[in-house]
Order: C-alpha cells, then structure tokens, then sequence
C-alpha cells in the first residue's frame, strides 16, 4: 500500500537535546585506541532504528521519563559511547577520548501517524526522521513521538566502533536493565582491544592483497553511475517461507541441514544468477560473517567493536540455474565455513598493520568483475526491544556512506517479538529487484502499513490517516 502523505508531511521538530553522562564514577578517563578490525569499516554513522506503536501502558513521557533514568547506567557499561571519537595526531587513525563527556539524548516530535509513512524504502521513512548528530559524537539516542502515539527509537553511532552484533548487544542490554536494574555478567560488553593484537612478526596470505582494495576515487565507478543503477526495497519474509526455503534446501542434506540465511541466500544467488542470464558467464554472493561466534576464546562473544569478515564465492551461471536448491545452500555454506578463523582473523589484524596508511573495501563490493550481492544477517543475534513499552513493530539497522560501490545488498533483521519472520533491507539492479517482486513464490515482500500495523490500516483505507491508531 503506498503512504496517504507520501512522507510529504514528515517533519520532525526537535523538542530537546542534551548530554547524558555515564553514572558510574569509577570509570576514569583514558584514550581508547581502535583495533585493526575497527580500522577495515569505513568511518560512518550506523543505526539501530526501532519503530514502536503506541505503548500498552504509559506515554510517550513516561518512553523520555525511562531514557533519562536509564541511560546513565546504560553508559557505565558501555562507557567509550559517552567518550568522543578523535583523531590521533601522530597516527592519523581514529581513536575514543573516553572522559564520560556524554552521551546525546534527542527528543523529537512529529505531526504524522507512523501508519502514513512509506514504509517501502528506508530513504522515504527511516532516514527522514533521523536527526544529524556530530561526527565526534559517539553515541546519539534519538526518541521521537508521532500523532498516532507511536513512536520511534534510533541508537545512532559510529561503524568505526561497532559492528551489527556489538550494535545488537548495546540495543539489547536497554531492555534488561530497564526492568532489572543491571545487566547479567553474559550481556556485559568487552572492550578490551588486546584480544586482536598483531604478532610480532605480521604474517598473512598473498590472499588478502586480493580481497581488499583501496577505497579512493580511481577504483570506483562514478557516483552517478551508483545512484542510477540500483534501487531501495524494504522487504519483508514470513516465517512459512523461510521454514519452506529451509526444509527445500536441505533435502538429502543428512546432517548437514541448511541454515535458514544459507536456504535464503540459495534462493537469492538462483534469482540473481536468472536476472544475469547471459550478459555474464558468472556472479557472485557475499556474507559479512560474526567472528565473534567462530573464534575459540569465549572471552571475544561480548566483544564491542568490530570482528567482522567477508566470505564470497563465485559460480557459474548456467551452473547455478541448473542447480536443485540443496545443492546452491550446499556452496554457500561451504564458502562460509571455508575459513579456519582464528587464523584467518589474525591475518586480517596483521595485514591492517602494515597498511594502515589508507582505507580500504572488500574488493567484490566494488561493482568490477561479476555482479554481486552481499549479505548481512542479524538473525543470529535476535533484537529484544521491549524495555516497558511493548516490542518494536520494526527493527531495521541503516547507515550512510560515501563509498561508490555498485555491488547488490541485502540485510537480514528478525521482525521484533519472535514471531519468526524477517524484514530485508535491499540496495539492488532495479532487474532483480524486480525479479524478486515478481517470483511466483513471492518470497518477498514489500513492507506496508498494513503489514507493521493491521488495525491501522482500517482507518487509511478510509482516508483517516490523521487519526490516531487504536493499537
């Protein structure tokens, strides 16, 4: 369904802005220097966005009322969020001035109902209630209300000091300390940058000066060529589907049964490889991997910061056509359980050291060679949302870059609530766009009102989407 305003309306007026300190006066100030693997994202502004209907119980004051009480305590154990990102004189590389100069708490309001947004693609939704924050801010909570009784909930920060799964931890801790007080020992975060040293003596494969490229304007096609040549989606995929998708792609699997992201990733790469058809001989898929769930020492699962890598693999495109699902998960579970890990990931810090004088992008990302498409999956850290207000309807993360890649993209997020479906956020050709709007298993979905909020829907059916939703 489209927006009754096509976001036409949506301003957000911002009612208040100010620094939030961390509690705990035991945290003393220090420099906190970034790891290699911090070093490998771009230095970008990520978000966490959360989009909430109208709360059970309580208000939109009582949502601010719990950010001011809590956030203190929130920033005592994720203390370089109330710091400051700076640059190191002498190295040039980003650091975290940690003297608890706080955190920023935005408090917005706008005068649409959530319900009259156009929820098909984040530039028409998501990305238009977020407020700019500084560059050296850390971290930005930004809760806005809407004329419905909704509201929306965005934890805004840096690429250089998060990855998705330390994104996820921060967003996940909110809930637990807001109805207990404190956090487990198990949802207390690590930041402790010793655990991804170089040795002494770098070491790493002739393979990595392969996988990564300098990121600068000379390897990269031109900025209009990147904004002409893909289109966003906002997708959405039921449960039933992803458990159909699984079940078909682990037929005869044994004991090797696909993963719901590898049976989902099966279906993309053979309507990916349909979408090619001949104009190329192959084309590939990619997947961030969590390293944090791969390494052997246990003390790197709460990590905060980055431990992320890239697994791709190429394959032929009549090959692939060809191919019964099974055997499509089968290539990319192999490509992504293809590296021994605790090596590969100490390569990759040895390799940062000694080319930290640039910055650098996974090189399939650049949009040369055959078409690809990576993949981004948080469905193995899923989001609890709920900190007193009911779950999130939606959970989406979003970033901003720079960078001209004219590679395809696809982040997978479990829709809050655990009902077992996913929302997808897609930068693809507008071709397999297409092709994935088309299929006749209609596997995805665009994501609408009606979708996020049924009961709404009533009343936008009948011109009433200025009223507030009875949710």
């Amino acid at each position: 369904m489209a927006s009754v305003n096509g976001c036409d309306d949506l301003h957000v007026r911002v009612v208040s802005r100010r620094l939030v300190k961390a509690s705990a006066s035991s945290v003393e100030p220090r420099v906190l220097a970034v790891s290699n693997l911090d070093l490998i994202p771009q230095t970008m502004p990520v978000s966490m966005f959360c989009v909430y209907p109208r709360p059970s119980t309580g208000d939109f004051d009582a949502v601010v009322a719990a950010f001011e009480a809590g956030l203190p305590s929130l920033l005592a154990f994720f203390f370089p969020l109330a710091g400051r990102i700076a640059t190191n004189r002498s190295s040039g590389l980003p650091e975290v001035n940690c003297g608890n100069q706080g955190a920023e708490l935005v408090v917005g309001e706008a005068a649409v109902p959530l319900a009259s947004l156009d929820f098909g693609t984040m530039s028409a939704s998501l990305r238009r209630i977020q407020q700019p924050f500084a560059g050296d801010v850390a971290l930005s909570v930004q809760v806005v209300s809407f004329a419905c009784g909704g509201f929306t909930v965005a934890w805004c920060t840096n690429h250089v000091l998060v990855d998705g799964s330390a994104l996820s931890l921060l967003v996940n801790a909110w809930p637990e300390l807001a109805r207990s007080g404190t956090l487990a020992a198990g949802a207390r975060p690590s930041h402790d940058r010793s655990a991804f040293l170089p040795r002494a003596a770098p070491f790493y494969s002739a393979a990595l000066d392969e996988a990564l490229t300098p990121l600068d304007g000379e390897r990269q096609v031109n900025v209009l060529t990147t904004r002409q040549s893909f289109v966003e989606r906002l997708f959405y995929i039921e449960a039933s589907d992803i458990a159909r998708l699984r079940e078909e792609a682990s037929r005869d699997a044994g004991d090797r049964r696909a993963t719901r992201v590898q049976a989902v990733s099966a279906y993309v790469w053979k309507v990916l490889a349909g979408v090619v058809g001949a104009a190329d001989a192959h084309c590939r898929m990619g997947w961030w991997v969590d390293g944090r769930r791969r390494l052997t020492a246990p003390e790197v699962r709460n990590y905060f910061g980055n431990v992320t890598t890239f697994a791709v693999r190429e394959a032929r495109v009549q090959e692939l056509l060809g191919m019964p699902l099974p055997d499509v998960a089968a290539m990319a579970r192999e490509a992504i359980a293809a590296p021994a890990y605790d090596e590969h990931l100490q390569e990759l810090v040895d390799w940062v050291e000694e080319h930290k004088s640039e910055r650098y992008v996974e090189t399939a990302t650049l949009g040369l060679g055959s078409p690809t498409v990576g993949v981004t999956s948080f469905a193995s850290f899923p989001l609890e949302t709920d900190f007193g207000f009911g779950h999130a309807a939606l959970a989406m993360p979003t970033s901003g870059s720079s960078a001209r890649l004219c590679s395809g993209f696809l982040q997978i997020v479990p829709r809050p609530g655990g009902d077992g479906s996913w929302t997808a956020s897609a930068f693809v050709w507008p071709r397999l766009a297409a092709a994935l709007e088309s299929d006749e298993r209609r596997v995805f979905k665009p994501v609408t009102a009606e979708y996020l909020w049924p009961v709404c829907s009533i009343g936008l059916a009948h011109g009433r989407a200025d009223q507030p939703c009875p949710w």
